[in-house]
């Protein structure tokens, strides 16, 4: 993706470089930036910025093991990997979690998971190939 990106989101973190790890090796994602305080993610289809939260805010945040499902949000990003079987398993390693349930939409299957800080977010796998549009 040369030049800025069109269309992203940006993501606070208590630990930056955990969950930019996660992310980046999870879906994959190229590491195109890092400072101190963000790192900034992308692929062909979108850019991911984690940030450091705020300290007063990090200290509220509770990082556990396994995590802590913080779904109480307005926004859930969806992204699509190859397998949810084997996203499940890489998740795991990095201290995220696919959980089990999974919804069939048209073309795709779809499960919540959560990142090492507990952000919930949802992957999907296609289960048939996109045609391209005349």
């Amino acid at each position: 993706m040369p030049g800025p990106a069109r269309a992203g989101a940006l993501l606070y973190a208590k630990d930056v470089e955990r969950l930019a790890s996660f992310y980046e090796k999870l879906l994959p994602m190229a590491r195109i930036h890092a400072a101190a305080d963000l790192i900034v993610l992308e692929s062909p289809d979108f850019q991911l910025v984690v940030h450091a939260m705020p300290p007063d805010r990090a200290s509220q945040v509770v990082v556990a093991s396994p995590p802590l499902r913080r779904e109480q949000s307005a926004l859930r990003l969806f992204f699509t990997v190859p397998g949810l079987q084997d996203a499940r398993a890489t998740a795991a390693r990095l201290g995220g979690a696919v959980f089990s349930e999974i919804w069939h939409g048209p073309g795709f299957n779809v499960s919540n998971a959560c990142d090492p800080e507990g952000n919930v977010f949802q992957l999907r796998e296609l289960t048939c190939r996109a045609t391209a549009s005349p």
